[in-house]
């Protein structure tokens, strides 16, 4: 692959090169690669239809959570979040120990791994929230909660420069991979001052499905604002809020 340069960017196919955008700038590849019909048919194709199928899966199921927290989401990605977390979910599926290979699934493969993953490498839960919390799901009532003892805000966040206020938002999805549906409730705080004063006991709560039979996964996020002229902005369009699954639980 190769960087377009100059002035005159080039989109389209001439002389079997192809010009295209990326989120890495203009650039250009010579087309070809393997006749499609040989891949679906070919035996000699048969691992690579099996890894397409299981990637496809992946993708999938990637959506079906993205989609399910897409309100705390907005607010918190990074330009490969879809990427990232279609890798994690491709070495979740492979340890699926249940199915043979090219019909392994995500539901049966060890999705704990997926717990610390965060969907804003420009602001890491891990590296912004040093407050410590306490974070349970009850699987028969559907009750899922989040507690913070009263904290320093300048003390225990790292807030990027220009934050005069935060938020600290919570969320508890059931994921159905199989039928790509989901539920999803969310909680928050409101927007707190970014002061050195400890903030008041936070208990944030939320309650899905009961006695549910599906994956449940809990994210925990900040989001940083700066007040001007008595109104509230999302601190650089949130590029540095944190957002990252705390819990995944499984039936």
């Amino acid at each position: 692959m190769a960087k377009q340069t100059g002035i005159i960017k080039l989109k389209g196919t001439i002389g079997g090169i192809s010009f295209y955008k990326t989120s890495d700038g203009h650039l250009a590849r010579e087309k070809g690669g393997v006749d499609k019909n040989r891949i679906q048919n070919d035996p000699a194709f048969q691992r690579t239809r099996e890894n397409g199928s299981e990637f496809g899966r992946a993708g999938k199921g990637g959506k079906v959570l993205r989609n399910a927290i897409r309100v705390l989401l907005q607010n918190a990605k990074d330009k490969r979040v879809v990427s990232r977390l279609t890798k994690s979910l491709v070495a979740i599926t492979k340890t699926d120990t249940t199915n043979e290979r090219g019909s392994r699934t995500l539901q049966d493969g060890n999705l704990s791994l997926l717990e610390g993953f965060e969907f804003n490498l420009n602001g890491k839960l891990g590296a912004t929230l040093f407050a410590a919390y306490t974070k349970t799901f009850d699987r028969v009532t559907g009750d899922a909660t989040l507690d913070l003892a009263a904290f320093s805000p300048t003390i225990r966040i790292a807030a990027p420069a220009g934050t005069t206020h935060f938020k600290i938002v919570m969320g508890a999805s059931e994921l159905d991979f199989v039928n790509e549906t989901s539920t999803f409730e969310n909680d928050e705080t409101a927007i707190l001052p970014y002061s050195a004063a400890n903030t008041a006991a936070i208990a944030l709560s939320v309650t899905i499905t009961a006695n549910s039979t599906l994956p449940v996964v809990q994210v925990l996020g900040v989001e940083f604002y700066q007040e001007v002229n008595g109104q509230m902005y999302a601190l650089k369009n949130g590029a540095y809020n944190a957002l990252s699954v705390v819990t995944i639980d499984t039936p």
